[in-house]
């Protein structure tokens, strides 16, 4: 008897365990979807306006659709002198654009375009669903899009902090056109960040999300597959940067409580071309008020230091990253060769005909192919 009573009381705890977990993966699931939301007001309007005037730029109010028909919205911040590059400015969790106009300011005095968007379910844009990156980067694809069409900059550079640094990241899974990036506090992946979410609930470290309250985050991607049709599995930062070719520089402050270094660390780790700066005494997203000057001087050299040369041919950055896609897809079958080149040789001399069969793109190209 006394046996048989402690089995079934076993059982009833582990399926109490069990329902417990999945009414807070449930819980976790839905708050991390529907982040607080803050509409920029008609005071953040006028400040944005004086900041443009005071640098002799003028600013726009950008409306664009989603692929999935949301309304994207954005303040694009051009000066009247500029250094023909732009970057776009993504913000954090439960924020807005508001929250990078300090970047704005320092772009802005430095000739570069900015754009500011609010993602989807932030600020003025639409959406009831913030995904991580999962519609997001299509997002960041049309934004591109509309620089590249009502802009004309020589070169695009992104900047994101906290989850717009991890969702900029993200993009680079399909998204070739940056001359470059900085992220400031990304997440590696979702589930990463999903034990640092546990444990910091318990005030514990992400051991307890991924041992003993693991079933919490194993339900919660288990509630959004089945509720939304969304695989979180998908969101990984690092994944995207092990494969990229745009030049990344992250930034993460070494006493960062809410997303732990080690998260740029893993990315990093990933590919070794990437550039990690480990801010000492910085908390989150706080290296411009742990070391500001030094954030500037980073930030600034690190744009320039990937921006188009002066009077060097658009055609250089935009198809370096198809370029290199195609020149893989060479690699791994040797007879497609011809079609790398005939496929710049398109874009290059539209007006031309390309014989698919013959060696003309290739020689037509000859001159063009150190630079790219």
């Amino acid at each position: 008897m006394g046996t048989k009573f402690f089995q079934r009381l076993s059982v009833a705890c582990l399926l109490g365990f069990l329902a417990l977990s999945a009414m807070a993966g449930a819980f976790l699931a839905e708050a991390t979807l529907h982040p607080g939301r803050r509409t920029p007001s008609s005071d953040d309007a006028m400040e944005a306006h004086e900041m443009a005037r005071l640098h002799d730029a003028e600013m726009t109010d950008i409306n664009i659709a989603a692929r999935d028909g949301v309304a994207l919205r954005a303040w694009n911040i051009r000066p009247r002198t500029n250094n023909g590059n732009a970057v776009i400015l993504l913000h954090g969790l439960g924020d807005n654009r508001i929250g990078m106009t300090g970047y704005a300011e320092l772009l802005l005095s430095r000739g570069f375009i900015v754009l500011l968007p609010d993602a989807r379910a932030h600020g003025a844009s639409g959406g009831d669903l913030a995904t991580f990156g999962l519609l997001e980067s299509d997002d960041i694809h049309r934004w591109i899009d509309w620089l590249e069409q009502n802009g004309h900059p020589e070169c695009i550079f992104g900047l994101g902090e906290s989850m717009g640094a991890a969702l900029l990241l993200q993009s680079l899974q399909s998204e070739t056109r940056f001359c470059a990036v900085a992220a400031e506090s990304p997440f590696a992946s979702f589930r990463e960040i999903g034990y640092d979410r546990v444990g910091q609930f318990f005030h514990t470290g992400p051991w307890l999300g991924r041992t003993a309250l693991r079933p919490i985050l194993e339900f919660a991607f288990v509630y959004t597959r089945w509720k939304y049709k969304l695989d979180f599995e998908r969101v990984s930062p690092d994944n995207a940067v092990a494969a990229t070719t745009v030049p990344v520089f992250l930034i993460h402050g070494q006493s960062d409580r809410n997303i732990p270094i080690r998260h740029s660390r893993l990315i990093a780790a990933r590919n070794s071309a990437v550039i990690l700066w480990e801010v000492p005494h910085a908390g989150h997203c706080g290296a411009v008020g742990a070391s500001p000057d030094e954030f500037d001087e980073k930030l600034i050299r690190w744009f320039d230091s990937h921006a188009a040369p002066k009077g060097s041919t658009k055609i250089t950055q935009r198809f370096r990253g198809r370029y290199e896609t195609l020149w893989g897809l060479h690699s791994a079958r040797p007879s497609s060769l011809p079609f790398v080149f005939v496929d710049l040789a398109r874009h290059l001399h539209p007006t031309q005909p390309i014989d698919v069969l013959g060696d003309a793109p290739i020689k037509r190209l000859g001159n063009a192919l150190p630079v790219l």
